[in-house]
C-alpha cells in the first residue's frame, strides 16, 4: 500500500503546512530581532552614546507601526470584497457548469466553495460601508474614486 493513498495525508499535510508557517513566522521574528540587537551594538563600537542609540531604536519602531490612511483602509476593503465577490461567482459558476457537464451531483461541492467566498465580500462591503459612514461621521467626506 502507497502512503499517499491515506485518507488522512491532505489533514496531515494541512497541518504540518499550519505548523511550518508558525516556525517561519516565529524565525523571522527572531531573525529580526537579532538583526536590530546587531545594529545597536554596531552603534555602540561606533561610539554613539546609548541615549542617542536608544531614542533612534523608539523612534524607527515607532516608524514601522505608523497610523494608516484611513482612505487607503477604506479602498483595500472594496478591493478585498470585489476580489471575493468576483471570485466567489466564478466558482458558483463554474461548479455549476461543471454539474451540467459532468452529470454527477457531487461537484456541486465547488459551487458551494463559491458561496463561502461570495458571503466573505459581501461582509467586506459591509465594512466598507460602515467605514464609509464612520468617516463621514468625523467629517471626512469620502469619494469612491478618491478611495481607489
Amino acid at each position: 500500500m502507497n502512503a499517499f493513498d491515506s485518507p488522512f495525508v491532505v489533514p496531515v499535510a494541512g497541518c504540518v503546512m499550519i505548523l511550518g508557517l508558525g516556525v517561519a513566522g516565529i524565525y523571522s521574528e527572531m531573525r529580526s530581532k537579532e538583526l536590530r540587537s546587531q545594529e545597536r551594538i554596531a552603534m555602540l563600537q561606533r561610539g554613539v552614546p546609548l541615549a542617542d542609540i536608544e531614542r533612534m531604536m523608539a523612534k524607527g519602531i515607532a516608524d514601522e507601526k505608523t497610523v494608516r490612511d484611513p482612505l487607503r483602509g477604506l479602498a483595500n476593503a472594496r478591493r478585498t470584497a470585489m476580489v471575493l465577490l468576483s471570485g466567489g461567482i466564478g466558482l458558483v459558476i463554474f461548479g455549476i457548469m461543471l454539474e451540467a457537464i459532468l452529470h454527477v451531483r457531487e461537484t456541486l461541492v465547488v459551487a458551494a466553495a463559491g458561496v463561502i467566498s461570495v458571503c466573505v465580500g459581501i461582509g467586506f462591503l459591509i465594512d466598507y460601508n460602515m467605514q464609509k459612514r464612520e468617516l463621514s461621521r468625523f467629517g471626512m467626506e469620502v469619494d469612491s474614486e478618491a478611495a481607489l
